[in-house]
C-alpha cells in the first residue's frame, strides 16, 4: 500500500470516527429530550390542573396564589370531591362544618342556606378553602405558619407562637410540637414547589 494510499485510508477512519460521534451525539440529545419530555407528563399527571377555573377565579379573588390552593387540594384529598376524613372534615380542600360556619360568618354569607353537603360541590369547596386560607392570613404572614394553622387550628398555632420553645419572635415557628402537622406542612410547600416549577404559575 502506498503512502498516498495509507492517507486516504486513514481520512476515511478520521471520517467515519466523526461521522459516529454526530450521529451518537444526535441519538443521545434524542433520548434525553424524550425522557425529559416522558419525565415532564408523568409529573404532569402526578401533579395535575383540576377545577382550575374555580381556582384561578378564587385565588384571585381572595389574594391566594393558586400553586398553593393545589398543593393544599392535593396533600388534603388527592383531589377527591368525595373525601372524607375521619375528623369529619370534607371535600376537595378537607372543611369541617365549623370552619365552614366560620367561613360563612366572616363572609357574610349564612343567608344563603348552603349546608354541610355542599362541602361536596367543587366551586363551594374551593371557594371557601380558599377563603379560610385568606383569613387565616390575616393572622399569620408566612406561609408555613398560616399552613400550621389550617392543619391544627388557629388557635392552637396561635399558642405556639407564644411559646419561646416554638418561636422566638411571635411570628415564625422554629419548631411545630405536633408531627402530623409538621409534616404536612412541609408537604404541602414541597407540592406547592412542584406546581410553581411545572407550570410556572405563581
Amino acid at each position: 500500500m502506498t503512502k498516498a494510499q495509507k492517507q486516504q485510508q486513514k481520512k476515511r477512519r478520521v471520517r467515519a470516527a466523526i461521522l459516529i460521534v454526530i450521529v451518537l451525539a444526535v441519538v443521545t440529545t434524542v433520548c434525553v429530550l424524550a425522557l425529559h419530555k416522558g419525565y415532564d407528563h408523568f409529573s404532569k399527571t402526578v401533579y395535575p390542573l383540576p377545577y382550575r377555573e374555580y381556582v384561578e377565579k378564587y385565588a384571585a379573588e381572595y389574594g391566594e396564589d393558586p400553586s398553593l390552593v393545589y398543593a393544599v387540594m392535593s396533600t388534603e384529598s388527592s383531589f377527591d370531591a368525595e373525601a372524607v376524613s375521619s375528623a369529619g372534615a370534607m371535600g376537595l380542600m378537607q372543611l369541617t362544618d365549623k370552619t365552614f360556619e366560620w367561613a360563612q360568618m366572616r363572609m357574610g354569607t349564612q343567608d344563603k342556606g348552603l349546608t354541610d353537603d355542599d362541602l361536596f360541590k367543587p366551586e363551594i369547596n374551593i371557594q371557601y378553602g380558599t377563603y379560610v386560607l385568606h383569613l387565616l392570613r390575616e393572622d399569620f404572614d408566612r406561609t408555613a405558619t398560616l399552613l400550621a394553622a389550617y392543619n391544627a387550628g388557629r388557635s392552637n398555632v396561635l399558642e405556639w407562637l407564644e411559646n419561646s420553645d416554638y418561636s422566638q419572635d411571635g411570628e415564625t415557628l422554629v419548631d411545630i410540637p405536633l408531627s402530623e402537622t409538621r409534616q404536612y406542612v412541609l408537604k404541602v410547600l414541597q407540592t406547592q414547589e412542584r406546581y410553581q416549577q411545572l407550570y410556572d404559575i405563581p
